[in-house]
C-alpha cells in the first residue's frame, strides 16, 4: 500500500489505562484523546499496539466500566473512514470480537507483516518474543486457552474483574519500581528477536511495545527496531511519513 499525499502511520502502545487509580487513568485518557484529534487531518493509518488496557477481559453480555471515552474516540475515527489496528499485549490479551463489531478494528493476536510504500514493517506488542521468559510464555499459553477463558468468564464480573485488576495492579506495582533503562544489544531479547527473523527474510521496521522504553536502534544499515515506550511517562509514539519512521513524543 502506498501513502496518500500528505498522509502518514501511527504507531503508539501501552496506555495501561485504569492504573495506578480512577483519576489518574482518567487525566491520561483525556490526554490520548486529546493526541488522536491532533492527528486525524493527517493520519492514513493507526496502530494501537496492546496495553491499551491495565486489564480487559470480554463478557458475553456485560462491558467494563470506565474507557468510555476512548472508545468513543475510537468509533468516531472509524466511523470517519480512519483505518485503525489493534494488537492485543499482555494486559489486554483476553479480546474477543468487540472490537471488530462495535468499532471496526481488527484485532491481532500475533506479529503481523505490513507493507507501506515499499518499506515492510513487523508489528506486534512485544511480549513472548526471543528468548528466555519461559514462565510468562507458559502463562500465555494457559492465558490464551479457551478452556480458561470460559472458566474466567463464568465467575461474576464482580469477582472476576476485582481478583484481575488486584493482580494487574501488583504486576504494574513491580514494574514500576524497576528502572527503565537500555540494557544493551546482547541483553535487549527484543532486538536479539528482531535479528534472528533478518536472518529469514528483510524488514525494514521492527515496531513493538511492551518494553516501556522508547527505542530507537539500527539494527542494520536499512533496518530499525523502534520500541514505542508508553504514555505514564514518555507520551512516546512513531510516525512512518512515507519515506522514514521516527520516534516522537506528545506535548514535550
Amino acid at each position: 500500500m502506498n501513502l496518500l499525499p500528505n498522509k502518514k502511520i501511527y504507531f503508539l502502545s501501552d496506555f495501561h489505562l485504569g492504573t495506578p487509580n480512577p483519576a489518574a487513568s482518567l487525566l491520561r485518557e483525556k490526554k490520548i484523546i486529546q493526541f488522536l484529534e491532533s492527528i486525524k487531518h493527517d493520519a492514513q493509518e493507526i496502530f494501537i499496539v496492546g496495553d491499551m488496557f491495565d486489564f480487559w477481559f470480554e463478557y458475553k453480555y456485560v462491558v467494563p466500566r470506565g474507557y468510555t471515552r476512548i472508545l468513543g474516540k475510537l468509533a468516531e475515527l472509524t466511523d470517519g473512514g480512519m483505518k485503525i489496528h489493534f494488537f492485543v499485549g499482555n494486559h489486554d490479551m483476553w479480546m474477543r470480537d468487540y472490537f471488530q463489531t462495535e468499532l471496526n478494528i481488527p484485532v491481532y493476536y500475533e506479529p503481523a507483516q505490513f507493507e507501506f510504500n515499499g518499506k515492510k514493517f513487523l508489528v506486534g506488542h512485544g511480549d513472548g518474543q526471543g528468548p528466555g521468559d519461559h514462565g510468562y510464555k507458559f502463562l500465555k499459553k494457559v492465558f490464551r486457552n479457551p478452556f480458561c477463558q470460559w472458566a474466567f468468564g463464568v465467575l461474576p464480573p464482580f469477582f472476576g474483574l476485582g481478583i484481575a485488576n488486584y493482580f494487574s495492579q501488583k504486576s504494574r506495582e513491580q514494574a514500576n519500581k524497576k528502572e527503565e533503562v537500555f540494557l544493551g544489544e546482547e541483553n535487549e531479547w527484543l532486538i536479539i528477536y528482531a535479528k534472528e527473523v533478518l536472518q529469514k527474510e528483510h524488514i525494514d521496521y521492527f515496531i513493538f511495545g511492551h518494553r516501556h522504553l522508547p527505542i530507537d536502534f539500527l539494527l542494520k544499515d536499512n533496518s530499525r527496531y523502534i520500541n514505542l515506550g508508553e504514555w505514564i511517562n514518555f507520551d512516546s509514539y512513531a510516525v512512518f511519513d512515507g519515506a522514514t519512521t521516527t520516534l516522537k513524543y506528545f506535548n514535550k
